[in-house]
């Protein structure tokens, strides 16, 4: 196995604080998929974008039977605001220390978390992965044609 969990390999599971109560992996997909979202910070100009896409496009996940959840490892007082200011409609988890970033590989230079999407299948085993520059990010549109091309 690589650093990281890589496609077909079980997804790590985890227990975090997120702006939505605790959240674990594992319960969360006793309702279906979920799609985390790592990125590097809160209110930053892409980052920004990026979960405001998701926002905007949420009904691209959900008919997809696909849950969001974003994390990094900013404090939970960081998320609540910026969740907040931008009406984010799926939990935004506190990795603080970065161990669930260190976990799926989404850990960069110097506590910088890197851009990565990793869509963990029912069956706790990943199903897609992939990893942008900090400036670029897959919009919910590329998610969903990713996704639709699965081999399920």
């Amino acid at each position: 196995m690589a650093s990281h969990p890589d496609v077909g390999d079980s997804a790590p599971d985890f227990t975090l604080p997120s702006t939505q109560g605790e959240i674990t992996l594992s319960k969360s997909l006793a309702s279906g998929a979920v799609l985390l979202v790592f990125y590097p910070g809160d209110d930053t100009p892409v980052c920004t974008r990026q979960l405001c896409d998701y926002r905007d496009n949420l009904a691209v996940f959900s008919g997809l039977g696909v849950q969001v959840i974003a994390l990094n490892p900013q404090p939970i007082a960081s998320h609540e605001k910026f969740a907040k200011k931008h009406t984010l409609p799926f939990p935004v988890a506190a990795d603080e220390g970065g161990k669930v970033c260190k976990l799926y590989g989404a850990a960069g230079l110097f506590g910088m978390t890197k851009r990565a999407l990793i869509l963990v299948g029912r069956d706790g085993r990943v199903q897609w992965r992939k990893t942008d520059f900090p400036i670029f990010y897959e919009s919910a549109g590329e998610i969903r044609d990713a996704i639709a091309n699965l081999t399920r």
